[in-house]
């Protein structure tokens, strides 16, 4: 006897959905049955966000950092960065340095004096949206072009004082606005434009602005001119959806005996039957997923390397 040479075992939604079922002393025969489970699947995945890092979801990336501007946008996906660095002479690709970036809370960065201060940036504010758009009760009061650094907006209403807006495809970051006076209309100012892979282009009068609650970074000091800075750094994404039913899911291997114990239990939680398994898949849960968590870290030695802070004093 020879074993199969393979090592390729997966479960697509439909099976996946099929063994939740079973165990929970029932059987899929419906269309509605496999969108109630798709349903739960992913609120199973935004739980799994909620209960720690899970590791297959890392990913790296970079933003390249401007002069005077303090904000830029991450991913709509993103769960929340891991590490962060700071890259000096980005540009140059045989000497480069990445340096520490320190993160901070909303609250320490609020009582910064002067935000506008430039330098190299050594700490970081990270925003975690939701991400969603909403329409605002103002329009474009004017035409604007690629390089319209001033947005002029019919209203302010509901407008934050800095943020992001998005017109038509266009990402824009703003830092500041004016209200409206006598004799000239009211403006976001301090405009970036194509933020977040998207591409400047020209409005037209009475053109719909979104609000975006973009998930988003905020450097101190505001990046200065005197070298380029890359702001790289490893995130967490989302787990991608449960899909239509043809498609494996977005967990490795190791996670299959969880995703299936976890689905059976959220699945019980609405058969007829299922109450009375209730108790025992749950602990099945829990274990699968301890057992899983568990595995799932990193392997390498923690080293503690304190910071020492001095406070003089006279003598």
């Amino acid at each position: 006897m020879t074993t199969s040479s393979v090592s390729a075992f997966n479960l697509d939604l439909s099976e996946m959905v099929e063994e939740a079922f079973e165990r929970a002393g029932s059987e899929m025969r419906t269309g509605y049955d496999l969108r109630t489970a798709r349903r739960s699947m992913n609120l199973m995945f935004a739980d799994w966000a909620n209960r720690g890092v899970n590791m297959w979801t890392f990913e790296q990336d970079m933003i390249t950092l401007v002069q005077g501007q303090p904000t830029y946008a991450l991913p709509d996906d993103t769960v929340d960065l891991l590490e962060h660095v700071i890259r000096t002479n980005a540009n140059n690709t045989s000497n480069q340095s990445d340096l520490t970036i320190t993160r901070i809370s909303v609250s320490t960065y609020a009582t910064i004096p002067n935000k506008l201060t430039q330098g190299r940036p050594i700490q970081i504010w990270i925003q975690r949206l939701s991400a969603q758009e909403s329409l605002l009760p103002g329009t474009l009061q004017a035409a604007i072009t690629t390089t319209t650094t001033s947005i002029p907006i019919t209203s302010l209403v509901n407008v934050p004082n800095a943020g992001f807006i998005k017109i038509g495809t266009e990402l824009i970051a703003f830092n500041e606005y004016q209200a409206a006076t006598s004799t000239a209309p009211a403006y976001l100012l301090n405009c970036v434009r194509g933020q977040s892979n998207t591409t400047a282009a020209a409005h037209s009068v009475g053109d719909l602005i979104y609000y975006s609650q973009k998930q988003s970074v905020t450097v101190w000091p505001t990046p200065d001119g005197s070298q380029s800075y890359q702001l790289v750094y490893w995130r967490m994404r989302r787990l991608q959806d449960a899909g239509n039913g043809v498609n494996t899911m977005d967990v490795p291997f190791r996670f299959i005996p969880c995703l299936a114990a976890g689905l059976a239990y959220y699945i019980a939680l609405k058969v007829p039957n299922g109450l009375e398994r209730l108790t025992v898949l749950k602990s099945q849960y829990d274990e699968a997923w301890n057992n899983a968590a568990q595995e799932d870290q990193e392997k390498a030695a923690v080293r503690f390397v304190p910071r020492q802070m001095y406070i003089g004093g006279g003598s």
